[in-house]
């Protein structure tokens, strides 16, 4: 050895002999200089020294492994064919001579001293397990089986060995290791050495391998005192800037929700990009000065975004960490996690993206030496049992390196051999290997999350983008190609299979044409009730004529906006139908409403004519330019004029009706709705329900809501009997629910907060009604919620239907028949097909159709579009977009600002409104998927999630009733949620309701919630109640190091983290008190965690006499493994001097 080397193991001896300050200055030394203490080797540490410190790695490892001691995501396994004569003897003796070698695969581990230790032991026992397979699926079962089982990390040994034999010239040898002591690096290594001492030994040749200067203990201690001294936190300074505050977990489109802990069940789908494709691919990477691992990783990226809509991507990736030369020849855990941001816009070109990929990449690089552990816990990550932190995708991109797949040894050849792993540590897993034919692709995906064929069609788009990236590396995110042109338009015409173009003679004539002629077919058949009086359909037509002849005289014409502000009545309807019949739209103005609100809504619609009453003037802002009538003081000048039919003015594309509805400003818009809108909304949907003169409907909401206009036409253009409900019943759903009954009503229309409400009443009397169906619709449905209703009524009568639908497309656009099997269904809030001359549509940002399972915004075409907005051309351009899928010049699209999901069977669902999206704490929140966790607690009979601002940040809030008196109630559903659902989804504040606020539309009244308190998020101290607390909050108080813990305080907000976690279960268990670091992570208090605890007397170990067969103990073992000729030389004689004699009985 020359001179230069001994100096710098003479340096790095030194290293380690300093303090940790000195260490500290040393290295800050060096670096001013340009120096690194990585020039140093790694000194090997005294072999007598078998306790140490656990790596970083492996220190998580453990950690994991006490969360979930049975999982088996980190078993490594590897299967090997042999082929020949096989030597018995010398396989058992080329695997003890492995174990040997390698101090990692006689390592186990302990928690002592507030740390995780690596104990290497001087022999441990790998017992070679024998076993046959007549068939390939015996094969696979037999590899499984080792592969499957779970390791005691504390016990050992950690590697499992299993040999397979198919035939007498054919064996299998399985070799499963657990993560802690290997990696994906260290299998090569360990099979090279197993072919040489194989080789060796088959030949009766002593075992002869280099010996090994370092062991991955010496590596570890290296790595330690290296990081300590300032290494650690100047990488961690570079990945704080890299990685942000905030580390949300990427929002994939799952078939299933996610687990609160997942099982690490997973599956894989095998891909192959061309030779061809992989040439283009190499070509871009050169032009664009990166390598193919970047390029491949952009399109990962660019796909990820595609899918979620996110544009903040992160993606791990795994580094060998075997950078010197004195560890390449080691096992050991010495792979490292990177994780790979990039925030992708859908507007960037794709070699945008690719450069910032490159960056990216190259930082990491230059920083790669921080492990993972530290990382996560540098960034201070929010902690959770139902994904890794920082990343949820992990790509892997290896080159093949050509060489030999197969050894040929004296009598035997030893070759790889695949096999179906069933497990995976991340939601996604993409391995691609680079060879001289392609690249071999395989997605490794959850199978609790994902449906095989999704990931299928997952590989697919990847493999479209990156086609589309050669051909065009310049084109934006959002316009490259993911679908192909036959994937594109069998998805549009998926959506829309129903759509027709309607050519109903129906829609040539107004809406009041067609009540004239219900009329005049049925002139006594009852038209409307209200409060026990009635009107029939010759009564309704005459005094609508009569005051449409006075409309007529006063300028009303077609297109003209009569404003209308009445209580709900009969003089209502008639008031309705008396403005269509003078040409003009009638503008609802409901009087519940504030006055300011009434006052922009007369402004705005420029009306010059109101219908009311003189009750309600003193309530109306009115200004000099608005001839008011008002109906109760006008019945001698109404009576006067003629009740006949008047000649019709209007076409049907002229206005019926303009409802307002809140805009995004805080200022109501008009939405301008013409005759044939209304009129074929009833005969595009008449073969679904078969609507007749026999139909009794109740018009429940406001006639400012445009429910009601399906309420109101529905029943007289059907010649049907329309009951008013009065304002004080619609609030009462007892009333109500006695009304229904009492008026027959077959066709009831309600919003489905309006509906909860009504429920256990009409349940109550399911016998005395008459319903055909009740048709849902005005906001979201959570199918969940009808459950008391299937409960009480038969499956199909009445028919439950839910029929999305926005103002702007005509009161509905879709029909969806619900059924009991819906409770339970996948969709919690399903939309069903569009009405037949209708389209839909759900599209991403640039208007491009997404892929199944994803999310994009909802739009809707056909003709039912509204005109636009009154006098708002800009909102009216910004909202209603040209059609770029209708073969039509001039056709529109609305875009319905609603997020819909295209779902993997082909249906489309609710996903709640765009301005409504959630994050808290950065992380995406599905807030439907806390509500039905919450309303499957047996005690909740209604709930509602929102994310309102609380002490300036948005908190989870969920308002909920409930039955029964349970005193303790907030708690039992606090745990009820957290068994369910990750913790960063367990609402702040639980709020229990009388009853739910409703506004004048029979919609919640959101801005009615009682509002959450601040102060109660913020736990006040409160005391233990009982022993098994008190001990509890003892043992935080002292390894957390404070004066004082109250039973609601969480343990990680309180500064607790995994090492000490595992100090809380040693310290409780040494208290007889029994719990797991499992426990803790799901119960955060002391006062849920005491209800898990179960209280021991403490280990307790027979004495008594063995008898039988017992296992050896570890120093037995370690006796019997040795290669001692004279065992005898071990026994151990006494002599013994008696001094009494003997009784020999």
């Amino acid at each position: 050895m020359s001179a230069a080397p001994d100096r710098m193991m003479t340096l790095a001896q030194r290293f380690f002999g300093l303090s940790a300050d000195a260490r500290r200055a040393l290295q800050q030394k060096m670096h001013a200089q340009g120096l690194t203490l990585e020039l140093l080797p790694i000194p090997p540490r005294d072999r007598a020294v078998d306790t140490l410190p656990a790596s970083y790695a492996q220190q998580r490892l453990w950690f994991l492994w006490q969360m979930q001691p049975q999982a088996t995501a980190y078993n490594l396994t590897g299967a090997f064919r042999l082929s020949g004569e096989l030597d018995r003897d010398a396989l058992a003796q080329t695997l003890v001579t492995l174990v040997q070698r390698h101090e990692v695969l006689r390592t186990t581990f302990v928690f002592e001293d507030r740390q995780v230790l690596q104990k290497i032991h001087p022999q441990m026992d790998t017992p070679l397990v024998e076993a046959t397979a007549a068939s390939e699926v015996e094969l696979q079962r037999q590899i499984a089986l080792n592969a499957g089982q779970p390791f005691d990390l504390q016990h050992g040994p950690l590697m499992r060995c299993r040999l397979i034999r198919l035939d007498a010239q054919q064996h299998v040898l399985v070799l499963t290791l657990h993560h802690i002591v290997t990696d994906g690096g260290s299998l090569p290594i360990l099979l090279q050495e197993f072919t040489q001492l194989y080789g060796q030994l088959s030949a009766g040749q002593d075992a002869q391998l280099p010996e090994l200067d370092i062991q991955y203990a010496d590596f570890a201690r290296w790595q330690r005192l290296w990081l300590e001294a300032g290494e650690a936190e100047r990488q961690l300074d570079y990945w704080r800037g890299q990685l942000g505050n905030e580390h949300p977990p990427l929002n994939l489109p799952t078939d299933r929700r996610r687990p609160a802990i997942p099982s690490q069940q997973g599956a894989s789908v095998e891909l192959k990009i061309t030779a061809a494709l992989t040439a283009q691919l190499r070509e871009l990477a050169h032009r664009e000065g990166c390598t193919l691992f970047m390029v491949l990783m952009a399109a990962l990226q660019t796909l990820l975004h595609r899918y979620s809509g996110e544009q903040d991507i992160r993606v791990g990736v795994p580094i060998a960490n075997r950078t010197r030369q004195d560890v390449e020849n080691l096992l050991g855990f010495f792979v490292n996690t990177q994780v790979l941001r990039s925030q992708p816009r859908a507007d960037q070109p794709f070699v945008q993206l690719l450069a910032d990929i490159k960056a990216a990449a190259l930082g990491a690089q230059a920083h790669q030496d921080l492990p993972f552990e530290q990382l996560v816990d540098g960034l201070g990550i929010e902690r959770s049992l139902s994904h890794t932190p920082l990343f949820q995708v992990m790509f892997n991109h290896q080159r093949d390196s050509g060489g030999a797949q197969r050894w040929n040894l004296p009598g035997l050849s030893v070759e790889p051999l695949i096999w179906d792993e069933k497990s995976t540590k991340f939601d996604l897993m993409l391995d691609t290997v680079e060879g001289d034919e392609g690249i071999h692709a395989s997605f490794v995906y959850a199978s609790e999350l994902f449906d095989a064929a999704t990931i299928e069609r997952l590989g697919r788009h990847w493999l479209n983008l990156l086609q589309a990236i050669c051909t065009d590396s310049t084109v934006a995110l959002a316009e490259l190609s993911m679908l192909d042109a036959a994937e594109q338009q069998a998805t549009l015409l998926d959506w829309n299979r129903s759509s027709v173009l309607s050519g109903d003679q129906a829609n040539l004539l107004c809406a009041h044409q067609l009540i004239e002629a219900r009329a005049a077919a049925h002139p006594h058949n009852i038209a409307v009730t209200c409060d026990g009086i009635t009107l029939t359909y010759a009564e309704l037509n005459s005094r609508a004529n009569r005051i449409a002849h006075r409309l007529r005289e006063r300028g009303v014409g077609p297109d003209v906006l009569v404003g209308i502000a009445l209580e709900r009545s009969l003089e209502m309807i008639v008031s309705l139908v008396a403005i269509l019949k003078a040409g003009g739209a009638y503008v609802p103005l409901d009087p519940q409403y504030p006055p300011d609100r009434l006052a922009w809504m007369l402004a705005d619609s420029g009306t010059r004519l109101l219908l009311t009453d003189s009750a309600l003037l003193p309530r109306l802002p009115l200004n000099q330019g608005i001839e008011v009538i008002c109906l109760d003081h006008a019945s001698d000048w109404l009576f006067e004029a003629s009740a006949a039919n008047l000649p019709n003015l209007t076409t049907s594309a002229n206005l019926a009706y303009v409802i307002y509805t809140s805009g995004s400003t805080g200022k109501p818009k008009g939405t301008l709705l013409p005759h044939s809108n209304l009129t074929r909304l009833f005969s595009a949907t008449e073969h679904w329900f078969g609507f007749n003169a026999d139909d009794v409907w109740s018009l429940f909401h406001s006639y400012a809501f445009d429910f009601s206009v399906w309420e109101i036409f529905g029943a007289l253009l059907y010649g049907g009997k329309l009951v008013v409900v009065p304002h004080a019943v619609s609030r009462s759903p007892e009333d109500f629910a006695r009304l229904l009954s009492e008026e027959g009503v077959t066709v009831l229309n309600q919003t489905p907060s309006a509906f909860r409400q009504l429920m256990p009443f009409a349940c109550a009397n399911a016998p005395g009604m008459a319903l055909r169906y009740v048709v849902f619709g005005g906001e979201a449905l959570d199918v969940a919620s009808l459950r008391p209703w299937y409960d009480a009524f038969d499956d199909r009568q009445p028919l439950l239907i839910n029929m999305y639908g926005i103002t702007e497309t005509t009161v509905h656009v879709t029909y969806r028949p619900l059924s009991r099997a819906d409770l339970d269904g996948a969709n919690s809030s399903p939309l069903g097909a569009p009405i037949g001359d209708l389209r839909w549509y759900v599209l991403d940002p640039c208007l491009n159709p997404v892929a199944k399972g994803c999310v994009g915004e909802l739009y809707v075409g056909g003709a039912g579009l509204a005109r636009g907005y009154h006098q708002r051309a800009d909102l009216t351009a910004t909202r209603f977009v040209p059609d770029l899928f209708a073969a039509a010049p001039g056709a529109r699209l609305y875009r319905t600002g609603d997020l819909a999901r295209y779902c993997a069977d082909g249906s489309i669902g609710y996903a709640g409104r765009i301005d409504h999206q959630v994050k808290i704490r950065g992380f995406r929140i599905e807030l439907g998927e806390i509500q039905d966790r919450l309303q499957s607690h047996p005690a909740i009979e209604q709930a509602l999630v929102l994310a309102p601002e609380v002490n300036g940040s948005p908190q989870l809030v969920a308002w909920f009733t409930a039955s029964g008196t349970d005193s303790d109630l907030r708690q039992s559903l606090r745990e009820h949620l957290q068994a369910g659902l990750p913790d960063y989804m367990v609402p702040a504040h639980l709020i229990k309701l009388d009853h739910w606020p409703l506004t004048s539309n029979g919609k919640l009244d959101r801005g009615a919630l009682p509002k959450p308190d601040a102060a109660l998020v913020q736990q006040a101290y409160t005391a233990p109640m009982d022993e098994l607390q008190t001990e509890l909050a003892a043992i935080w108080q002292d390894v957390l190091k404070l004066e004082r813990v109250g039973i609601d305080d969480n343990f990680f907000e309180l500064g607790g983290d995994s090492i000490i976690s595992i100090q809380v279960v040693s310290r409780a268990r040494q208290a007889g008190i029994r719990i797991t670091p499992r426990d803790l992570f799901q119960h955060q208090t002391v006062h849920s965690l005491a209800k898990v605890a179960v209280r021991s007397t403490g280990l307790v170990f027979d004495q008594g006499p063995v008898r039988g067969e017992v296992l050896l103990t570890p120093i037995q073992h370690w006796f019997f493994g040795q290669a001692i000729e004279a065992r005898h030389h071990w026994n151990q004689s006494v002599l013994l001097e008696l001094r009494e004699p003997l009784d020999n009985g």
